[in-house]
């Protein structure tokens, strides 16, 4: 009887090119990207319920035509406890508008939508809990300096100094429940 632990199951949906998670099964509409499996992310996950430990989506859900469907779906395919990591460019980055493929743009509270016992949460039929929420600068002193404001007070960096201090990016860690 061999008792070692499965390995890990991950899933990268919109891979492209990059291998963010190295032995994770890539998922992208591109063939280009040489995915092991070319699928429309509308057009839901063509897996079974429980099948992965993780799915990365790094710069793809701006993309989607429905957040919340994919979300749902990711949430099907994750097993209890797995983890959705999330990569997408905060609604202050010019990142996020000079692409004109991208749909929407996101904020640190975008996926609070998804997590347990949120007010508006109860019609998505899913639930997360957030492990992390971060939004990250560009490099420079500055925005070093002005990511520490906006990490200890995200919610009046986001309302008051987000036009003249704009971030890059958003980062979650979101885990299912189920």
């Amino acid at each position: 009887m061999n008792d070692a632990p499965a390995a890990p199951r991950a899933l990268n949906i919109g891979c492209g090119t990059a291998d963010q998670i190295p032995g994770a099964v890539r998922l992208d509409l591109a063939r280009t990207a040489r995915p092991h499996l070319v699928a429309d992310l509308d057009e839901g996950l063509p897996f079974r319920d429980a099948a992965f430990d993780t799915v990365g989506a790094y710069d793809v859900v701006e993309h989607v035509a429905d957040l919340v469907a994919l979300v749902r779906e990711v949430h099907r395919v994750l097993r209890p406890g797995g983890t959705f990591l999330v990569t997408t460019p905060h609604f202050s980055s010019a990142n996020a508008f000079t692409d004109p493929t991208h749909r929407r743009a996101l904020a640190l509270r975008s996926f609070d939508y998804f997590l347990a016992g949120h007010p508006l949460g109860v019609s998505v039929g899913v639930e997360f809990r957030k492990r992390r929420a971060s939004v990250f600068f560009r490099g420079k002193l500055l925005d070093r300096l002005v990511a520490l404001l906006a990490r200890r007070f995200p919610d009046w960096w986001e309302h008051r100094l987000v036009w003249i201090f704009p971030a890059w990016f958003l980062y979650f860690d979101l885990e299912a429940v189920k």
